[in-house]
């Protein structure tokens, strides 16, 4: 398989490729590439975080006010871990397909809760389910308490639907705007009336809550619950298409070719199997023509974890991680709505891409970061003496430079920046670089990581 092509593989599906890992695969055929892939990605390694500070409560507990805000306090603290966690998990990933899965299926079925139990539970579904079966995954996804609390559906009773969690079910996690009804949205919200959970994340259905009559959804007729909800969406093309956009746009290109969709849409809707459709869409030709590699702008998270790949490094401060996610725009346990992060060119405004072209000078030199609260003013400064800066941060990491040294032992200047760089270089761009391959190649190296370019895989 051509070098090139491996390489765009993996900035898709994961966060870069290693000169040794890039060396040893281009020996062997695409279909071989692939299936190692996703026999990497056969296991779940599910992430967690120590609850045992809250392993003790009880719902007495949440009833007493100065109880209920320590144990709160606690939960935004371990969720507050779980981010960090979840960013070092993708520096080091063993099931690097799945966890780059999880973190797709993570801003589709967005969901914030700030109970570290539950959101745990969730983040847990996210991966088992990363390359199963859409249908169980999203029934699985409704029975979370986590969504629960964050869509309403909590409030859905038999006298008084709510309709919030029914309306997104529809418009962002299986059909898309415009493709139902009002009628149908009131409907559903019937058929998810009594969805509840117990104090411990358990969800069950009340019966008292839940509405028995008959309900007419999307054309059919019957005494529908939620899963029955979910099956009749599941017989619509239109799901398997809305899912196909979605991962075209995130894994191929934000500009939808339609007969490519369309293939995408045919391999899905016969069982809606998510690895198959992952299978179809890396073995095609298409995914590795000229017009889909290195026009994305990578997320916040694939620009510091790709850094990570180049040049390994650590925070000696973990918290830190949380600081560069909300400089550059992308708290992984934040998602700004239900809608979740816009991405391409919504990452980029002219307060994240100045932080974005400093930032491996800032990871890799252990330079010095200012900032304000409202992040509308950004600078580095790696004179650590210098104390009137009022709002500043000092992002100490360990670098593994010997690694580095030792991946890219064999690359020329000019070999790196086609390992570094995967989208064009402008004429101007390519001037300078041929001025500075006298640089030393580490200096050379984060020169690379600050460019433009590199904001694109």
């Amino acid at each position: 398989m051509k070098s090139t092509y491996i390489q765009h593989l993996y900035n898709r599906i994961g966060f870069g490729i290693t000169p040794k890992e890039l060396e040893r695969l281009s020996k062997k055929s695409k279909k071989y590439v692939i299936n190692e892939l996703f026999a990497g990605s056969k296991n779940t390694t599910l992430l967690a975080v120590d609850t045992s500070l809250l392993n003790d409560a009880t719902e007495a507990d949440y009833k007493d006010t100065d109880k209920r805000r320590e144990l709160q306090r606690i939960s935004r603290k371990k969720i507050d871990e779980f981010s960090i966690a979840w960013v070092q998990r993708l520096m080091n990933p063993t099931e690097i397909l799945r966890e780059k899965m999880t973190l797709f299926w993570a801003n589709h079925f967005v969901c914030e809760n700030k109970n570290i139990f539950y959101i745990q539970d969730y983040h847990h579904v996210l991966r088992k389910n990363a390359l199963g079966n859409f249908g169980d995954f999203t029934k699985n996804i409704a029975k979370q308490a986590a969504m629960l609390n964050y869509l309403n559906n909590k409030q859905n009773k038999k006298k008084s639907p709510n309709e919030n969690f029914a309306r997104e079910l529809m418009e962002l996690f299986t059909l898309g705007q415009d493709n139902y009804t009002q009628t149908d949205i009131k409907e559903s919200a019937r058929a998810f009336t009594g969805y509840v959970h117990k104090f411990n994340g358990e969800v069950i259905l009340r019966k008292k809550y839940h509405d028995d009559d008959e309900k007419v959804f999307l054309g059919k007729t019957g005494n529908f619950n939620g899963d029955d909800i979910i099956d009749i969406i599941l017989e619509k093309e239109q799901c398997a298409k809305f899912i196909s956009e979605k991962m075209y746009s995130y894994f191929v290109n934000e500009n939808l070719n339609k007969g490519h969709v369309e293939e995408m849409t045919a391999v899905f809707y016969k069982d809606y199997n998510i690895e198959n459709l992952m299978r179809f869409v890396l073995l095609s030709d298409w995914f590795y023509a000229d017009e889909n590699i290195g026009n994305k702008i990578k997320s916040p998270i694939e620009f510091i974890v790709g850094i990570n790949t180049i040049v390994p490094f650590t925070f000696e401060k973990e918290k830190q991680i949380l600081l560069i996610q909300k400089l550059l725009g992308q708290v992984l346990m934040s998602p700004p709505n239900v809608s979740g992060w816009k991405t391409g060119r919504n990452w980029i405004d002219s307060n994240t891409i100045v932080t974005r072209l400093r930032l491996p000078s800032v990871l890799l030199n252990n330079a010095e970061i200012t900032y304000s609260d409202k992040g509308d003013e950004e600078s580095t400064d790696t004179n650590f003496d210098e104390k009137k800066l009022r709002r500043k941060a000092f992002i100490q990491t360990k670098t593994d430079w010997k690694m580095f040294t030792e991946n890219y032992k064999n690359s020329s200047h000019t070999k790196l920046i086609q390992q570094v760089i995967s989208s064009k270089i402008n004429a101007g761009t390519e001037k300078m670089l041929l001025n500075n391959m006298q640089m030393p190649k580490q200096d050379f190296c984060v020169q690379l990581m600050s460019l433009p370019e590199y904001q694109l895989c």
